[in-house]
């Protein structure tokens, strides 16, 4: 059954009401657009992401379900621990962000394709140059092997990808995001969409509406700015 998609403009930065997304598929709220750092920050301000497929116009969500980290969800439990402390491992802030949004975007054997295209690697990147996404890199032997990026909305992060090339690497770098997020921030982490390997690691669901009374609150308090500069973390455990 053909579906209606209100289609946005580029010289229009609305979006519609997240309350008009479908339940079938699940959150879809409109197409069209563009990809610019003002649409984007738009976007993830009102609850909405960017989400196609190669081929597909420029779809935006708002899920009915949103997949979240509450504040001291991420732990290393002792095989974890074990790991950190023989693998050699560092991690760092916004070292290498067009590196680990290129690693996130490589084929995965689960998927049949990437949805980071290009021209949402590019986005991305510009909302980095302008301060507003960020990455956490995990390196061995200098070596990048997980990783992880997102959007940073006041106290609240984002997440968008993430990726492992040794195992557990891409759970190294969420403990290590929400334990810097913690240092001046509650540390909630928006993962979007549930899915087994997030709710594994301890990601709980919420309401679209429960989810948009948490970003309002979130958005708006301080997140200082050196908080967020290129620098060396170390994962407390």
């Amino acid at each position: 059954m053909p579906i209606y998609l209100p289609e946005l403009t580029v010289n229009s930065l609305v979006f519609p009401p997240v309350s008009q997304a479908l339940t079938e598929p699940d959150g879809l709220l409109a197409m069209g657009g563009d990809l610019s750092v003002a649409r984007l920050t738009l976007a993830y301000q009102s609850g909405i992401f960017p989400w196609f497929a190669d081929g597909d116009p420029l779809l935006w969500w708002s899920p009915g379900t949103r997949a979240v980290f509450p504040p001291n969800t991420l732990q290393l439990n002792r095989t974890l621990r074990k790991q950190w402390q023989k693998s050699e491992l560092q991690i760092t802030l916004n070292h290498d962000f067009a590196a680990v949004v290129k690693l996130c975007a490589a084929p995965r054997p689960s998927q049949a394709q990437t949805w980071i295209l290009p021209d949402i690697q590019q986005a991305y990147i510009a909302l980095h140059q302008q301060g507003l996404a960020h990455s956490i890199e995990i390196w061995q032997q200098q070596q990048l092997v997980g990783g992880l990026y997102g959007v940073q909305l006041g106290q609240l992060f984002c997440g968008e990808s993430m990726f492992n090339r040794i195992d557990n690497g891409a759970k190294f770098a969420l403990v290590a995001l929400q334990q810097h997020l913690q240092r001046y921030a509650p540390g909630w982490i928006d993962c979007q969409l549930p899915n087994p390997f997030l709710l594994k690691q301890g990601a709980s669901t919420m309401p679209r509406a429960d989810y948009l009374e948490l970003l309002q609150q979130l958005r708006t308090l301080p997140a200082p700015a050196k908080h967020w500069q290129a620098q060396t973390l170390t994962l407390q455990y």
